[in-house]
């Protein structure tokens, strides 16, 4: 185990600061090496993307799918369920199952055909056969034959053995299949098969309507059948006496076997009935079809296609005729394939069908032959992932243990009324066996964490499965559309025609607070309860405009003396319908309480970085008009019955502002612990509090930094608005009092960061507005002016959130300078006074703190912009947005020796900067007094976008932001707003006292190119990695892993990589998945436990691992497709057919085809063997291991054991010599006496 020093970096080594006292050193123990990470898929779900063709094995009941990429997807039981894919990207043409002996064989596009073992966990090809000069039609497979019959282009059919996959010397030519009279070439061949009853015929159908019964044993065509229409399909029936044709004029021919000369019958199902001597109007073509019968009943004739051309475009159908009934099955999407399923899987017996399964361009559906109606079965594969396109997807692993079984109760209610629906019998695909699901690595279960995967859709929607096995299981649906009225022409910001589409979700595991963000800029905060309730939704309308007007041409690297500059400020307002319901949620204080308290707002716009004025309050409607201040949807009004689960409780919407569309949230963050939401755009941050249902910040990105910022901004429009100040606020404040009254029916406004409480009248404010210092709210030309307009929102403010002259700030900032000498006359009025005081304190706290103009990490290879007034120069920014957002119980300064409540922002430009969040006391309190944010002046720089930002403690373990658990209501106690959550009294608690501050946490920041790991409080770089050079990161998380972290990253030139940390040693980089699509980019999650998800094509998810150990243990987990099942005993022949030889003809394949037939052309086909038995030589190998081993152990003994025989042998020698001696010696002795001597 190796272990790193981690030491801190002065910043301002090259300054030479070499005074400074040495910090005290961390060491952090790094576990993790590559051994630990290999990259290997999981497992599939979903609907397989664009199919084309379909098997099944009726005896191991399994179903096969192939698809236009060249995927397979074999569907087992529910929980089996596995994918392949073959070499190259061809479409699989044609599927069929080596009945009940583990194999399948695929018909590509590129005239190839692969033989797959399915005897393994991970199907492999074991044979491929490619056809040079002849491409490939149609293939069949008799039922228990070891004998392929493929058909071509040319009208040839070849035989392949399916064991070796060798050609056969034995082909049918199509000149001696049709009539020696005929000229013309028949076509390819569409069908083959062979009779039921008789193997020795195969029948062979051509395109252009013949049909030859060849004679397999005489070479030679035994019947010819002539259509006068182009065939597409046939069906025998069981006793081999008839077959059925389809053709493409919607008809159905029945022939016999005995009358070649004209059909037994000839329909058209869906044709209108003709007047006498016209023929029937032309229909679709049948592009399938197939005769099942029945022992006691009439039989099925199952056909797709044949409608009317009218109907046929708008109804793709299935038509079961049986007897003189006739149903059509209307189906919602256009029909591939379909197969029936049948108790017998031998052809010579009635087959006894009891369902047909239809494979749709993109559904499944399977159809009960057996019950009145045909109702469907209930597919239990999670088949719908895309009934709405998914937007994104977000993967949490280790979920509490109580939700998922809240979730499914939740959502059980409409999964039962649609199970009323369906079949009442079991799911006939029941093939294959479970995996294990219990794997252990080391003390941690891999895959028995609970893991949840919310999917969100285009028509606002949220899924929530269930993915704790390698089953997806739908526990329950969220519609966010129910929020909005209905409109006919409404769309996104963007333009598309899909306003409800989800663009982000956050979901608080612990507190089940859930803030879904849409395509028309609204963010709906949701929370669980499994109440029925009736609650009426609070809206907040927020603007947020940046608008620079005069170009940014500066003489001189150096920023000139900020010019005088009026404030601006945000507008939000709270709808009027809104205003009950939010008094009765907050549980306002008396009126008496809440006239003494603060009664209005107002903000120092980043530190005075703001510039004009705001924009009229006034709402315009679409219409003609310009839209402003109204947001893209409307919110229904009024109370609402709301089920248990997810319950609305705030609605924030982005309004229009002078005809612009508001612009893209692009992340979302929530924290049950402090009460609040924020959520980011490309322009700028939100942050509102969902308890007192106020808007806290609304502000521009470049305006976060108050007057450090380090970029050249240039002008997005050259239009000026007439400035406006405070008072005329106030006045359209007051104007619509409908649109702007707060919940607690006080007339409040709420500046951004700050919070105070004006006691005058309207005019007083309008005579004081101009009287604080204006340069204290200046900020350099170089920075253009920005249009903010604040919002209009509930705040009510204490006497413990006021800071005075000369004060310090709740949250640690330095104290305010006193008042200067050239401010002016002193206002008279304490409300004006109190504001002037509390504009100046947040402008020393962003202009005065040392550490706002400081950049604390830089080298030569550091993403810096330059000062160059160029107006081509690439540092000129007009826009910058937020990318990312974390809430935290972090350092925000240099200085601070105690952590407080923060929120820290990454933007687009690879800044992260420090908002402090100061909360009042936890009870009533918090309900009562405000909220108040102000941004720290901390400024971090990265070189890219931002991507994450996660927090380590001096042990390099990952803290988790603070949050309140969730509390059941039906067992919540009246006084539970008095207790404070247990994970904020442990996260404020204040370290021991130290005349040394050591660095305790460290923060970790991965951009798109690079990644940094910076020490707190100090803000020191510790290490630093550059991820990617010339691509960039599309995805970083922080995982836990084998009791440790590390960061993984997914590139786009589709490489995933470990790092650890902190020291960021390369642990892993694999080569997996190109960014080809942005949808992958999108999706893409890790997770806990090194597991990770993402969207494969717009059906399918693809669960993946980087973990090496839960790679190992994969194949345990994996189900099995192949189980040992007695096949069904042939259908005995009868006395009278075996008498006289009505039976069918036994056929030696092998003689027919084998080595007699001759040998094929080379140049025909070309054989290539298969990788596909590595897997199954590994397990023969392991298992030959072990017998070895057991072998070598045997002899062991058995040698052993011989060395003991061979001891005994030799003492039973020595023994036998000396008995010998003995012997010897006494016949010595005695052999001279005579008999009488002895």
């Amino acid at each position: 185990m190796k272990r790193f020093p981690f030491k801190k970096v002065l910043d301002g080594l090259t300054s030479g600061s070499s005074n400074s006292s040495p910090k005290g050193e961390t060491e952090i123990a790094e576990t993790l090496s590559c051994e630990h990470f290999t990259v290997c898929k999981v497992v599939r779900h979903g609907f397989p993307y664009e199919p084309t063709s379909m098997a099944y094995d009726p005896v191991q009941n399994i179903l096969a799918v192939g698809t236009k990429n060249g995927s397979l997807r074999i569907f087992g039981r529910p929980g089996v369920d596995c994918h392949v894919r073959h070499d190259s990207d061809t479409a699989v043409l044609q599927l069929m199952f080596l009945v009940n002996e583990g194999a399948l064989v695929s018909v590509c596009a590129d005239d190839s055909l692969h033989l797959w073992n399915l005897r393994q966990k991970r199907p492999a090809i074991l044979h491929s056969l490619k056809f040079n000069r002849e491409r490939i039609t149609h293939c069949t497979l008799p039922f228990q034959s070891k004998w392929l019959y493929i058909g071509t282009e040319r009208g040839n059919v070849h035989v392949v053995n399916i064991e070796s996959f060798v050609l056969s010397g034995y082909v049918i030519n199509w000149n001696k299949a049709i009539e020696l009279s005929r000229k013309t070439h028949p076509g390819p061949v569409v069908h083959l098969s062979d009779n039921p009853t008789d193997a020795n015929k195969l029948l062979i159908g051509f395109e252009t309507g013949v049909v030859a019964m060849w004679d397999l044993r005489t070479r030679a065509a035994e019947q010819r059948f002539n259509c006068s229409q182009p065939v597409r399909c046939i069906s025998w029936h069981h006793e081999g006496k008839q077959f059925i044709v389809s053709h493409t004029d919607g008809t159905l021919t029945t022939w016999s076997v005995k009358n070649a000369t004209k059909p037994a019958n000839i329909i058209s199902p869906h044709a209108k009935v003709p007047a006498k001597g016209l023929k029937p109007e032309p229909c679709t073509p049948v592009l399938k079809v197939e005769w099942r019968s029945v022992k006691n009943g009439d039989p099925f004739i199952l056909f797709s296609g044949g409608l009317p051309y009218e109907k046929a475009s708008s109804t793709p159908s299935i038509t079961i005729m049986q007897g003189k009934t006739t149903t059509v099955l209307e189906m919602e999407h256009t029909v591939v394939d379909f197969l029936c399923l049948c108790d017998n899987p031998w052809p010579s017996n009635p087959q006894e069908p009891y369902a047909v399964v239809v494979l749709l361009e993109s559904d499944l559906v399977v159809v009960d032959l057996t019950s009145q109606g045909y109702p469907c079965f209930e597919n239990p594969y999670p088949m719908d992932l895309h009934e709405s396109p998914v937007t994104c997807v977000q993967y949490y692993s280790d979920c509490p243990s109580d939700l998922i079984p809240h979730l499914y109760s939740a959502g059980s209610n409409s999964l039962n009324r649609k199970k009323q629906l369906y079949s009442k019998k079991n799911w006939p695909v029941k093939g294959g066996g479970w995996g294990s699901v219990l794997l252990r690595c080391e003390s941690t279960l891999l895959y028995t964490c609970i893991v949840l995967i919310v999917c969100r859709h285009a028509d606002g929607t949220v899924k929530f499965w269930d993915s704790s096995q390698v089953m997806l299981q739908v526990l329950y649906k969220l519609k966010t559309a129910k929020v909005f009225e209905k409109q006919k022409q409404a769309r996104s910001l963007d333009g598309d025609e899909e306003p409800f589409a989800i663009q982000m979700v956050k979901l608080c595991q612990e507190s089940r607070l859930l803030a879904v963000a849409g395509a028309s800029g609204h963010v709906i905060l949701y929370r669980f309860s499994r109440l029925e309730v009736t609650t009426e939704l609070t809206v907040l309308e927020i603007a947020i405009v940046y608008e620079p007007e005069e170009p940014d041409t500066p003489e001189a690297e150096t920023p000139p003396p900020p010019p005088p500059t009026p404030l601006k400020r945000n507008t939000s307002t709270i709808s009027a319908s809104s205003i009950a319901s939010a008094v009765s949620s907050q549980q306002a204080a008396p009126t008496s309480q809440a006239a003494g308290a603060s009664g209005g707002a107002t903000a120092a716009a980043g530190g005075g970085g703001s510039g004009g004025t705001g924009a009229q309050a006034t709402s315009t409607s679409s219409g003609e008009g310009i839209r402003d201040n109204v947001p893209n949807l409307k919110v229904k009004g009024g109370p609402h019955k709301r089920a248990a689960g997810f319950q609305p409780d705030l609605c924030c919407q982005l309004v229009w502002v002078d005809g612009e569309a508001p612009s893209t949230i692009t992340t979302v963050e929530i924290n049950s612990c402090y009460g609040l939401l924020a959520f980011g755009t490309t322009t700028g941050l939100v942050i509102v509090d969902f308890l007192q249902k106020t808007c806290l910040l609304n502000m521009g990105t470049p305006d976060l930094y108050g007057s450090a910022d380090p970029y050249t901004r240039t002008p997005r429009s050259p239009k000026k608005t007439k400035p406006q100040g405070l008072g005329d606020i106030v006045e359209q404040y007051m104007a619509d009092p409908e649109r702007c009254k707060s919940p607690t029916g006080s007339s409040t406004e709420q500046q951004n960061g700050v919070c105070v409480s004006p006691t005058s009248s309207n005019s007083t404010r309008k005579q004081g507005r101009n009287n604080h210092d204006p340069a204290q709210l200046k900020r350099s030309k170089s920075q253009g002016s920005r249009k903010l307009i604040s919002c209009k929102a509930q705040s009510v403010c204490s006497d413990s959130g006021n800071c005075g002259p000369g004060e310090a700030a709740p949250n640690g900032s330095p104290p305010t300078p006193p008042p200067s000498p050239k401010e002016g006359p002193k206002e008279s009025n304490p409300a004006h006074s109190h504001f002037s005081q509390l504009i100046k304190f947040v402008v020393a706290g962003l202009s005065m703190n040392p550490s706002v103009l400081h950049v604390p990490y830089r080298s030569e290879g550091s993403f810096t912009r330059s000062r160059s007034s160029s107006m081509s120069s690439l540092e000129k920014e007009a826009r910058e947005g937020v990318q990312c957002l974390t809430f935290a119980e972090s350092y925000t300064r240099k200085t601070e020796s105690v952590t407080s409540p923060c929120i820290w922002v990454g933007t687009t430009l690879g800044s992260v900067l420090v908002i402090v969040i100061n909360l009042p006391p936890w009870g009533e309190q918090r309900y009562t007094q405000p909220v108040i944010v102000t941004p720290s002046g901390t400024i971090l720089r990265l070189k890219g976008s931002t991507l994450l930002m996660a927090f380590l403690d001096c042990n390099g373990s990952l803290i988790t932001p603070p949050y309140e658990p969730w509390k059941d209501v039906s067992r919540e106690t009246k006084d539970s707003r008095d207790k404070r959550p247990p994970s904020l009294q442990r996260m404020r608690m204040s370290p021991s006292s130290s005349t040394e501050i050591a660095d305790r946490q460290f923060v970790v920041i991965c951009s798109e190119k690079e990644a940094k790991v910076i020490s707190l409080p100090s803000q020191t770089c510790a290490y630093r990695v550059k991820v990617a050079e010339s691509s960039y990161v599309v995805r970083a998380d922080v995982i836990s892993l084998q009791n440790s972290v590390c960061l993984a990253c997914y590139v786009a030139n589709g490489h995933i990589m470990a790092f650890s940390l902190p020291s960021f040693r390369v642990l892993l980089d694999h080569d997996y998945l190109p960014l080809t699509d942005l949808r992958i980019g999108r999706t893409f999650q890790f997770s806990s436990h090194g597991k990770g998800i993402y969207q494969a094509s717009p059906t399918e998810l693809q669960r993946i691992t980087i973990c090496s150990e839960a790679s190992e243990n994969l194949h345990d987990m994996l189900g099995d497709l192949f189980l040992p099942v007695n096949t069904p005993e042939a259908p005995s022949k009868g006395f009278f057919k075996g008498l006289f030889g009505g039976g069918s003809s036994t056929l030696d394949r092998e003689d027919l085809f084998g080595e007699s037939s001759g040998k094929p052309s080379r140049s025909i086909a070309r054989h290539i063997p298969g990788t596909g038995g590595i897997e199954g030589v590994k397990a023969n190998s392991s298992s030959a291991a072990g017998e070895l081993y057991k072998a070598r152990i045997a002899l062991h003994e058995r040698g052993e054991k011989l060395s003991e025989l061979e001891e005994r042998t030799a003492q039973m020698m020595a023994s036998a010599e000396n008995f010998s001696q003995a012997s010897h010696q006494l016949m010595q002795k005695y052999k001279d006496k005579k008999w009488y001597q002895f």
